[in-house]
């Protein structure tokens, strides 16, 4: 770092992305991407013309996508915030509900992004641990008067919350925020979507870099009251009204029109994943339940680290955490069958030579 840095930035604790390879030599199960292309729509939509466009601004206000989200979810527009992947609508959030007296309450084992948000804005933040079975229980939040931030299905466990539960934790107390990201909810889970007209304090993030094949477009998405909806502009107007870029745009409404496409990638990747499970604890691995498209496994005869690492010198990428509780899982995404063959085949092999 240089001189230059300011003691605030500092005391930032960055978050860690997956390893991205540029040489592409890699099977990659470490980063959640979609095996499948984007939908042709999406490919239709993006044309040379609309390429020759790009000189102009895009919609601030994402109109368009935005009335494409809220048809899919039966929202009006008004329920619907459109931002750079779901990182920026989450920090959006995080800005917007929590500050001075406000708190954010997340669990120890989640999107490390939460944590990183609580620290750039100087955030007190109250770190719930997960239950011995990995599993989160709104009984630990209850009490809590800031904002509750939970991943259902949460990462990198793939567990889920029941939404009964997650209505609790709205209706015990109606003046705080309770964010729930939803970013891998099309592969299993139930969503909280339905809840939005009923409770005002509720905020559902997606993303469409998983299930919708656009995690290089970058496009996430909140849902909410209109009320919370207009406190994110706010912050957004505030920060960048032109986050989302106009080929983007195209991008996400093309994709949100192709429901069968979405329907049949979804399904597929379930059902390679049910297939992965029965593979892994064939091998001995212990698998936590999933309705994620990655699993959370872990062997007892070799250590996290010394799978993940073997596995990168034969040129399979999987996402291992150096962190107590987890450090002998590993965080595997869910490929094509291909990958999936390959992965297990290598993991065969691995264990084998153990012996």
């Amino acid at each position: 770092m240089s001189k230059f840095l300011s003691p605030e930035a500092q005391r930032l604790d960055p978050y860690t992305p997956g390893e991205q390879p540029q040489d592409q030599q890699y099977i990659k199960l470490n980063t959640n991407e979609s095996p499948f292309p984007p939908s042709p729509k999406v490919l239709e939509a993006i044309s040379k013309a609309e390429v020759g466009k790009l000189y102009l601004y895009s919609d601030p206000t994402c109109a368009a996508l935005n009335a494409a989200i809220a048809g899919r979810y039966n929202l009006k527009s008004e329920n619907v915030i459109t931002g750079n992947g779901s990182d920026e609508i989450l920090a959006f959030a995080f800005r917007a509900f929590c500050g001075e007296g406000v708190g954010a309450a997340y669990p120890d084992i989640t999107y490390g992004f939460y944590t990183a948000q609580s620290a750039l804005f100087g955030l007190n933040a109250k770190i719930v641990p997960l239950r011995e079975d990995f599993s989160i229980n709104v009984e630990d939040y209850m009490d809590f008067p800031g904002t509750i931030v939970i991943a259902n299905p949460n990462a990198p466990t793939g567990m889920t919350v029941p939404a009964a539960d997650i209505q609790r934790l709205l209706e015990k107390d109606p003046n705080r925020v309770v964010i729930v990201d939803e970013a891998y909810i099309d592969f299993g889970g139930e969503s909280c979507v339905p809840l939005i007209g009923r409770y005002e304090n509720l905020l559902v993030v997606q993303t469409m870099s998983k299930s919708r094949s656009l995690a290089g477009g970058r496009l996430g998405f909140a849902m909410g009251s209109a009320g919370l909806i207009a406190d994110l502009n706010r912050v957004k107007y505030s920060f960048n009204p032109y986050n989302v870029n106009r080929l983007t745009l195209l991008a996400g409404a093309a994709a949100v029109e192709d429901e069968d496409y979405f329907q049949s990638c979804c399904r597929t990747v379930r059902e390679t994943r049910v297939w992965t499970v029965e593979a892994l604890e064939n091998l001995g691995f212990t698998v936590l339940p999933s309705s994620a498209n990655f699993v959370f496994a872990k062997s007892d005869r070799l250590s996290g680290e010394t799978i993940y690492r073997t596995l990168k010198e034969r040129g399979i990428l999987v996402r291992w955490f150096d962190k107590d509780r987890i450090r002998d899982y590993l965080r595997i995404t869910i490929g094509s069958k291909t990958q999936m063959e390959a992965l297990i085949n290598a993991l065969d092999l691995l264990l084998k030579e153990e012996k």
